[in-house]
């Protein structure tokens, strides 16, 4: 009898989930609370969607065969999660550890993983789903086929992501005050919008430049999503799902090698306490 009513009053046990949970609820509420970076999830994308369609209306002038339908989504879901998960998530790590709730939060049960995952919770979660509508928006508008291999499309997202995630964190390493993580951020944002083949398509560019920003560490994830949605990396003719494989594969090998790094690199630099 003692021991049922020892169990009860310790209420549900504890677990990675409803951690991250407990983590993601608390910090949804800031993020709503926080009209900044509110703006910058859920409007600067949308108008930067603007200037992309601009810029690849321009592109495709002198370049007939560019498939502007597939490239404006494609470019417009990299901008969403790069300003949703990658900026929004920079200031929240500077502000949480600049509040030392980060620090607080080491005493308690969730380890050091599952703190930086739910703090990334909402953040994630809200950039899969505006990434969601897009997808569904921009099919029904443009009229774009199904995904040709929604397994590559699923896992260029998950790459994709889990780098930004990890890229946050080091930022944050970097980072004073949530306002100068406009300042910080910017390297990584201009590498993703120009050279990841968001605003500039890789097949526009010179071979050598292509070649090089195919190694940057967001331009596996984007192109695998472009891949598995379209059949096409802009770089052969598309094909269908078996063939997607082949043209995907230097893509998982790159994409991974870089989500390795990045999460070293997370582990490594970040701090979990204000720099003095």
């Amino acid at each position: 009898m003692t021991t049922a009513v020892s169990t009860a009053a310790a209420g549900p046990q504890s677990t990675t989930v409803r951690r991250l949970l407990a983590l993601g609820r608390a910090e949804a509420t800031l993020l709503v609370r926080n009209r900044t970076a509110l703006f910058t999830a859920l409007l600067l994308p949308v108008l930067l969607i603007g200037g992309l369609k601009n810029m690849l209306d321009e592109q495709a002038k002198s370049n007939p065969g560019l498939d502007v339908d597939s490239l404006l989504v494609n470019g417009a879901v990299g901008m969403v999660l790069a300003f949703v998960v990658y900026y929004n998530l920079t200031a929240a790590y500077v502000a949480r550890r600049g509040e030392l709730v980060l620090k607080r939060l080491r005493t308690g049960e969730a380890r050091d993983a599952e703190i930086l995952a739910g703090t990334a919770v909402p953040s994630v979660g809200l950039a899969l789903l505006m990434c969601t509508v897009i997808g569904v928006v921009g099919a029904g508008a443009l009229h774009l086929a199904m995904p040709v291999n929604p397994l590559l499309l699923a896992a260029g997202l998950v790459l994709v992501v889990g780098t930004l995630m990890a890229l946050a964190a080091i930022s944050s390493a970097f980072t004073r005050t949530v306002e100068s993580s406009g300042i910080t951020t910017m390297p990584v944002l201009l590498l993703t919008q120009f050279g990841s083949g968001l605003f500039f398509p890789l097949e526009v560019m010179p071979d050598g430049l292509a070649d090089a920003c195919r190694l940057l560490p967001t331009t596996p994830a984007f192109q695998l999503i472009r891949v598995g949605w379209f059949g096409t990396d802009g770089s052969e003719a598309a094909t269908g799902f078996a063939g997607t494989w082949a043209t995907a594969a230097p893509h998982l090998v790159t994409g991974t090698v870089w989500l390795g790094l990045a999460a070293w690199g997370a582990v490594r630099y970040f701090r979990w306490e204000p720099r003095r």
